[in-house]
């Protein structure tokens, strides 16, 4: 057991940091607007009997936590306290969790990811989390892609008008009544037999089609 899940008083505060940011989240999110191109592409996936694996940057997750709650997407919650409050907040908007991160028990959450797609539910990944560096794309969800053939799905978020916080990922906080673009770009399958290099060429194709989207997100707040 880690040690915080040791002291009473660390799960009490886990629990009351989630109840709170989630009602916070929800108010917020409540007051904003949409501007939204090509969620067909989630619709399209769904009815050729497959799941996405949603792909985007850490930066942006409140926005996307807001849109696609109640979706039954599984994502990755850090096992650490953060991950515990964190884990609280998006199951309330009816996310599902696997528990891990990058730097520990990765390949456990991949492998409950894995199963969670084989029973029918979609899954969700901050490509560049927990820390960085930002903007380079993790491998797990290619990988994910691969084992499952379920398409990636990538999307991109912008807000008219945000804070910015002051972190590795320069978080976007939208402000209340602002106006998000969201666009949804072109799935794609990362073939079975795909060997290093077919996925490392796949993990950049995600990198450059999420710098496609930012710009016509950008655009589109415009």
């Amino acid at each position: 057991m880690s040690e915080w899940k040791a002291s009473r008083v660390k799960r009490l505060e886990a629990a009351a940091i989630s109840t709170i940011g989630y009602r916070v989240c929800a108010a917020l999110g409540a007051t904003l607007r949409w501007r939204v191109e090509g969620l067909q592409h989630y619709d399209d996936i769904v009815l050729a009997g497959h799941q996405p694996i949603m792909a985007f940057w850490h930066g942006r997750i409140l926005p996307a936590t807001v849109y696609f709650k109640h979706r039954g997407i599984v994502v990755i919650t850090s096992e650490n306290f953060d991950g515990e409050w964190i884990a609280g907040i998006i199951e309330r908007f009816g996310y599902g969790t696997a528990r891990g991160s990058t730097s520990r028990g990765g390949a456990k959450a991949l492998v409950q990811m894995k199963h969670d797609m084989n029973g029918g539910k979609p899954t969700g990944f901050t490509l560049d989390g927990p820390r960085g560096p930002a903007r380079v794309a993790q491998p797990g969800a290619v990988w994910l892609s691969k084992v499952t053939g379920n398409p990636v799905l990538p999307f991109h978020l912008e807000a008219d008008r945000h804070w910015t916080v002051n972190s590795w990922d320069r978080t976007q906080i939208p402000k209340p009544f602002s106006t998000i673009a969201l666009v949804v770009g072109e799935p794609f399958v990362v073939p079975h037999d795909a060997d290093n290099e077919g996925v490392e060429a796949a993990r950049r194709r995600l990198e450059q089609e999420l710098r496609q989207l930012e710009a016509r997100a950008l655009e589109l707040l415009r």
